[in-house]
């Protein structure tokens, strides 16, 4: 008996990128505050990104999160971010260190059943 032992368990497929991205979130204060950032990897899910600086972003904030105009010509990002800012939370928060720039797990706020209707219509295009 032949088990299917699937060690990738994400909802859809990583692409690895390097995209210069934007975020603005209001901090604890209620402050508008900006970011630029490089997207590492997307998927129609969520992102992975790294700041060159680091931010004060704690986990579970919601934030808005941009690709900018020279990477939304890439194939490799979700609908989703082609459009312009999409609201995400933030899932991980990995600190910064002396080889590492702080990275931020986002999750982004799409509906998965409009992402899945929208699927067909991109395989035929």
């Amino acid at each position: 008996m032949v088990e299917n032992l699937r060690t990738d368990k994400r909802a859809a497929e990583r692409r690895a990128v390097s995209l210069p991205a934007r975020l603005t979130w209001k901090d604890a204060r209620g402050t508008m505050r900006f970011a630029s950032a490089i997207a590492r990897n997307v998927s129609d899910f969520g992102l992975y990104i790294e700041c060159p600086t680091p931010v004060s972003i704690p986990l579970y904030r919601l934030v808005q999160v941009q690709i900018e105009r020279d990477g939304v010509a890439a194939n490799a990002i979700p609908p989703a971010l082609m459009r312009g800012r999409v609201l995400s939370a933030v899932y991980r928060v990995s600190p910064a260190s002396m080889t590492q720039r702080q990275g931020l797990a986002l999750r982004l706020m799409v509906d998965p059943r409009t992402m899945a209707a929208a699927e067909p219509a991109r395989a035929t295009a």
